[in-house]
């Protein structure tokens, strides 16, 4: 709760103020982004600002010039206010300028992403606090090398309903990027977080709003308080199509406040892991500043960005696996232990790969779905307590119960990998059913032992067969058969567009 401050006391900014930023390596905390400097540059003239009666502790500051109040100013629609929220309109700024450090993070010409911010333009905001966040903005542009060989970056400023305010190959150098945001005017409204994060997510990265494909996406979202709708749904939903999202949370709940806030942890719950990496908590605006040098260090860390899709993290992978009495209670174990050895591979969880299997012989078993386990480990102990059925053959008849009981459960962004594992000849006709799975996209591999025949493999095994179809002689050789599976479900994953 903010206190008026006694007539004629000036307000200083405490020296001491740290910014809560989440755990780092050691090295995160202890490097600054260094570039050596260019030949024949030179410095551009800053304005220098200071406020009377007070001393910087933080160095000298630039200033963004104050924006002209947006047609239907933010301030006439205010946020409305729930019993016991505190006032959000309250400008604690009035008489003081945020300013960014000079001694900002230099460029990283390394760091080839595409990059959307996510800004707050609701009226609970303020427009000083409008103003500071554009500063921020304009911090991390000068901080990146934006540019066609580097980072792009495109801005969605949301309120009741997110408005793209130019997309990534709008602007394609820092200069050009600033002069941008200095433009950019507040919406007011809500503060609708969720509907402009499923905006982006179906909207911003195409190829024809400048996407490249082949850098990684991510979603920058800024936060005043707590958002007025969900957002974890819409952000799961952004993270499964491959987009890698950051939360940075300006002053959030206290603990009066809490009962008003939709989703508890709203941030830590809506980013891809839980450890830190992608959410920055700021206590106070003053200090938001703090983070241009750490988010830049975290986005432009690509080899850390795991939320973007891979053949690893990205599927849905159904194991149908042949339970007839010619496989045997011997040979029924070496095949689980195939299905464990292809599992251990993936990146299990209930936003990564999920794992279901389904076992057959004249009639059909679901062993347990995707949705019944999201740990590695949870997996690997349901396969290995699954009993060996013995009976018939009707592989047909397995591949229909696999797309109905278990690929209609599939989530609409991840890919449908069925893996059918077979010893001998199908009692039954598989072209219909294969040619259903195909149809559905499922993505099918048919793996045969022993007995199987190469023509059925063929038939049932998504085009063209020879990446698809496998056979071994015997049970004891499947082992040999898991790198070339998991290498060619990664081939067929990167050879198709990703988004």
């Amino acid at each position: 709760m903010f206190h008026a401050l006694p007539k004629g006391t000036t307000l200083t900014t405490p020296c001491n103020t740290q910014t809560l930023i989440a755990p780092f390596k050691e090295d995160e905390t202890t490097k600054a982004y260094q570039k050596p400097s260019v030949p024949g540059t030179t410095a551009q003239p800053v304005t220098l600002m200071q406020v009377p009666g007070t001393t910087s502790a933080e160095g000298t500051h630039t200033t963004l010039p104050k924006p002209s109040p947006p047609a239907g100013s933010a301030t006439s629609s205010p946020r409305p206010q729930p019993v016991g929220h505190r006032s959000r309109e309250l400008d604690l700024w009035s008489t003081t300028s945020y300013t960014s450090s000079q001694n900002s993070p230099r460029a990283n010409p390394d760091c080839k992403v595409d990059l959307a911010f996510l800004i707050d333009g609701s009226a609970s905001i303020g427009s000083r606090r409008f103003r500071i966040q554009k500063q921020f903005l304009a911090d991390v542009a000068q901080a990146l090398d934006i540019g066609p060989a580097g980072p792009l970056v495109g801005v969605v400023q949301y309120g009741d309903n997110p408005a793209t305010q130019f997309n990534l190959k709008t602007h394609v150098s820092s200069r050009d990027l600033k002069a941008a945001i200095e433009k950019i005017t507040q919406r007011g409204g809500l503060s609708n977080v969720g509907r402009a994060i499923s905006f982006v997510t179906k909207n911003f990265f195409s190829k024809a709003n400048g996407n490249r494909g082949g850098a990684p996406n991510v979603a920058v979202v800024l936060v005043d308080g707590w958002p007025t709708d969900k957002v974890e749904e819409a952000s799961r939903l952004a993270r499964e199509s491959g987009i890698n999202v950051f939360f940075i949370t300006m002053e959030g709940a206290v603990e009066h406040e809490k009962p008003y806030v939709m989703e508890p942890n709203f941030a830590s719950k809506a980013v891809c892991r839980t450890n830190g990496f992608y959410s920055i908590s700021v206590p106070s605006w003053f200090s938001l500043h703090k983070s241009v040098q750490p988010l830049v260090k975290r986005v432009c860390d690509t080899d850390r960005l795991a939320c973007s899709k891979t053949c690893f993290n990205s599927a849905d992978v159904g194991f149908v696996i042949d339970g007839s009495s010619s496989v045997g209670t011997g040979n029924f174990r070496t095949v689980l232990q195939f299905v464990a050895n292809l599992s251990r591979e993936f990146e299990i969880s209930d936003t990564d790969t999920r794992i279901g299997a389904v076992q057959y012989t004249y009639e059909q078993r679901l062993e347990f779905g995707f949705d019944t386990y999201s740990t590695k480990p949870d997996i690997l102990n349901a396969i290995k307590r699954v009993g060996y059925w013995s009976g018939g053959t009707s592989t047909g008849a397995a591949i229909n119960y696999a797309l109905e009981q278990l690929f209609e459960e599939s989530k609409p962004n991840k890919r449908k990998l069925m893996i059918l594992i077979t010893d001998g000849k199908s009692y039954d006709d598989i072209r219909i059913p294969a040619m259903a799975a195909h149809h559905k996209g499922v993505i099918t591999y048919a793996v045969g032992i022993a007995w199987a025949a190469q023509e059925e493999l063929d038939v049932i095994a998504t085009h063209p067969a020879k990446d698809h179809a496998f056979f071994v002689d015997e049970f004891d050789n499947l082992y040999k058969l898991v790198p070339k599976v998991i290498q060619n479900i990664c081939t067929e994953f990167n050879s198709r567009p990703r988004n």
